[in-house]
This record gives C-alpha cells, sequence and structure tokens, in this order.
C-alpha cells in the first residue's frame, strides 16, 4: 500500500485527531491536527521560522499556499483582523481541520481549495511553507501559477530548507523574472521575499 502523502487531495488513512498548543500572536492556543496532513504533531520548525521573521500585514487580501492544518492562515487573522485572509490547500482534511480551528478562534478565515480562489482576486501577499517534496517540476509550476497573482506591489513570503534547496530555488525565482531577498535564516531555514521587479513596495 502507499503511503498518504500531505499533499494527497484526499488522504487514505485514518482520521486520527489530535489536540496541540501552538503559541501564535503571543497567545498559547489548541488547535486540532491529524494524520493524513503536514505537521500533525504540531508547529514545524520551518513554519515558526516564518512567523517569527515576518512582521503580518495591517491590511490587504493575504493568502496562505498550503494552509495545512492552519497555523500560518489562523496567525495572519490574529495579527491582522483587518485582512482578508484565505487558506487554500488540495488537501480535504486540511482544509476541514483550518476550519475547524479557525472557528474555535473565531476567524472569518476563506478555506479553499485552489480552483475556487477567485480568478480576478488580486493577492496583497503570499505566505508559505511550500510542499517541496511533490517535486522541483511540480513546485516550480505551483510558483509559476501563484505568483502572478500577486499585485504590482505584492510580496510573497516563502520558508524553505536550506538543505531542501532553498538557495537553488532563489536562484531559478530571479531566472523567472523575480525579485528574491534571503529575508531571514535560522535553523536551516531560509524566509526568502519575493517580489516583482520595481515593485512600488521596495520603496515603503
Amino acid at each position: 500500500m502507499v503511503a498518504d502523502h500531505y499533499f494527497d487531495r484526499d488522504p487514505h488513512a485514518p482520521d486520527r485527531r489530535r489536540d496541540v498548543i501552538v503559541r501564535l500572536a503571543g497567545r498559547d492556543l489548541t488547535f486540532t491536527t491529524s494524520t493524513g496532513v503536514f505537521a500533525h504533531d504540531g508547529l514545524d520548525k520551518a513554519t515558526d521560522v516564518l512567523l517569527r521573521s515576518v512582521e503580518p500585514p495591517t491590511s490587504g487580501v493575504v493568502l496562505d499556499l498550503g494552509c495545512g492544518w492552519g497555523p500560518i492562515a489562523c496567525a495572519l487573522a490574529l495579527a491582522s483582523p483587518q485582512s482578508d485572509v484565505w487558506a487554500v490547500d488540495v488537501n480535504g482534511r486540511a482544509r476541514d481541520l483550518t476550519r475547524l480551528n479557525a472557528d474555535r478562534l473565531g476567524l472569518p478565515l476563506h478555506v479553499v481549495r485552489p480552483d475556487q480562489v477567485p480568478a480576478d482576486l488580486e493577492l496583497d501577499q503570499i505566505w508559505s511553507n511550500p510542499p517541496i517534496r511533490i517535486g522541483k517540476e511540480a513546485l516550480h509550476e505551483l510558483l509559476r501559477t501563484w505568483l502572478p497573482r500577486l499585485a504590482p506591489d505584492g510580496v510573497a513570503w516563502l520558508v524553505v530548507g536550506k538543505n531542501l534547496g532553498a538557495d537553488s530555488l532563489q536562484r531559478w525565482l530571479r531566472t523567472e523574472g523575480w525579485q528574491v531577498d534571503r529575508h531571514a535564516s535560522a535553523k536551516g531555514f531560509r524566509v526568502l521575499r519575493v517580489e516583482a521587479p520595481g515593485s512600488l513596495s521596495r520603496a515603503t
């Protein structure tokens, strides 16, 4: 039997749920996770580095790409209630958990499949701990799909393990025409800031 992956649309593993305590936005909060989703044991190191390294926006449309059980989307909504936060994942179980966790915290997230994001929705920011293990070609296609949806002054924040190709991803993004800076580096992870060349955000 082939093992489930967190990027499967419909995990076949039994839905074994558990509660974990996670510190977000200065508060210890209870989240429900499950088998068949990414980091079901709790907040993973990469996501923790991303959330600690980047200041949440104060407003705008923000998308959590590959939301898992929802820590990034929930952290953004908690820290920035004026933002319009979208949580996207192909994994149906992950979406169910994100809805459950957002409802518990009273957060008005849009939790949807990728194809349910309105085609005309312009994104001010994308936050992602991208699914590196889907393979390089699939990852590149994923980024080619979502990065162009950024507003002209939009910014994407990507956290990638150094040993999982963070530096090569940075080089590839530059060959694709994006301005990429290494915003932070901690615990073996890089946080990349990605934006279009000449973006207005560079002057702010």
